[in-house]
């Protein structure tokens, strides 16, 4: 679990995550597109996404595919997120807003 937390920790594998959860399965060339580095830096970051079991590799011919794994994310959730109650967590927010004054704001 810390290789995944780790992964986490970087704003540009955050990034290759959520690409991939848009349009799963795309080839090293297609993420790049999207990236604002390197290609060899993306190579690394998908090398440690891979690492952290956050990302699979299937190969079509010659290309690599890359897929997203959510089963990493999952187990986060289940053992650091779920035991706090929605309920709770919503009365938090919500009294979070009163407090500072952003009861307009959704987020």
């Amino acid at each position: 679990m810390d290789k995944v937390f780790k992964a986490l920790a970087d704003p540009g594998r955050r990034r290759l995550l959520d690409l991939l959860h848009q349009e799963n399965g795309q080839t090293l060339t297609a993420l790049c597109e999207h990236m604002d580095m390197t290609r060899q830096a993306v190579t690394q970051h998908l090398q440690q996404l891979e690492e952290a079991n956050l990302v699979a590799i299937v190969w079509q011919g010659r290309e690599k595919l890359h897929y997203l794994n959510p089963v990493p994310l999952h187990e986060i959730y289940e053992r650091w997120i779920e035991k706090f109650e929605r309920s709770r967590l919503g009365a938090l927010r919500d009294l979070k807003k009163r407090l500072e004054g952003d009861e307009d704001d959704k987020t």
